[in-house]
């Protein structure tokens, strides 16, 4: 039987390999501005507007209880989906789409019983890369959140809007 390659999409985050499937990765873009969500679960960073869809943002390093990050004009945003929604992913750095053979996978469970987000770990000789599910990413309560706090966003957009009753704007004067 001939083993099957899998198409692995392998990112940083810190000096620690990461990977998603490659079936659940739409493309990587340059980071762009993230507007905020109110009542967004805390792992939410927000809105991102690429192409015209809405896309809310993971803090992935927060899952992960990595530090902070600053985040810098060159990082990288992953356009993912799961089986219900589009996601974006902030990496510190991508290394690219690699082939690993399918033999070379062992299950997260096998390791650590009961790890939630892991759903493989990638042995190599330069170390481990751990292969997410992003359907497990968000619990079910975050995945509610979210859709209440979409929802509420974009019940507001498409109200009517409404003249302020006594709003003063300030424009600084033009000169010739």
């Amino acid at each position: 039987m001939h083993e099957k390659d899998l198409p692995i999409v392998v990112f940083k985050l810190d000096d620690q390999r990461y990977g998603l499937k490659l079936s659940a990765v739409e493309r990587v873009v340059r980071i762009v501005e993230i507007t905020p969500l109110p009542h967004a679960p805390e792992i939410i960073l927000g809105l991102v507007n690429i192409g015209g869809r809405i896309i809310p943002v993971a803090d992935i390093r927060q899952r992960f209880r990595l530090p902070p990050w600053q985040l810098k004009l060159n990082d990288q945003l992953i356009l993912a989906h799961t089986s219900s929604r589009a996601i974006g992913l902030i990496v510190d750095e991508m290394d690219g789409i690699h082939h690993y053979p399918s033999s070379g996978m062992v299950d997260a469970s096998a390791i650590l019983p009961g790890i939630r987000y892991v759903d493989a770990v990638l042995r190599l000789p330069d170390g481990l890369v751990l292969i997410h599910d992003l359907d497990r990413f968000l619990s079910i309560e975050e995945e509610q959140e979210l859709a209440q706090a979409l929802n509420a966003c974009c019940a507001e957009l498409a109200a009517p809007h409404r003249q302020a009753d006594s709003m003063t704007i300030n424009l600084p004067e033009q000169t010739p």
